[in-house]
């Protein structure tokens, strides 16, 4: 399994304001949203809490792989790209109830599994 390069998960550490999350129709049609309740689990996986998707939850559902992007606070943006695991219980989602605001949901833990890292147009991994 692919890990987070270490300058990126350095940076994931300094990250600012929202990332943002997209995913893919079954017909190959872009959906790109904004969430601010994410957390990194490990250096292969980055979280981000199922608290209000829709076409993103259907655009998982049938196989969508997806792409994380983030900015830190000196500007710098990292994009990371992998498959989604979806998980309603076990470690994962138990882990992103302890961060997750009990103002949300927390439907699920939405798992981006690190399988290429960018920087800008520097693939990195």
């Amino acid at each position: 399994m692919a890990v987070l390069p270490e300058k990126v998960s350095k940076a994931w550490s300094d990250h600012q304001g929202p990332i943002i999350l997209t995913t893919v129709d079954k017909s190959g049609t872009p959906n790109a949203i904004y969430a601010t309740c994410v957390s990194k689990y490990d250096e292969e996986t980055l979280v981000v809490a199922n608290n209000y998707f829709s076409k993103t939850l259907e655009n998982i559902q049938s196989g969508s792989k997806g792409s994380l992007l983030f900015i830190t606070k000196e500007g710098a943006a990292f994009q990371i790209k992998g498959s989604i695991e979806y998980h309603t219980e076990g470690a994962v989602f138990e882990d992103m109830k302890t961060w997750n605001p009990e103002k949300h949901p927390g439907h699920a833990a939405t798992a981006l599994k690190v399988e290429a890292v960018y920087s800008g147009a520097e693939k990195l991994l």
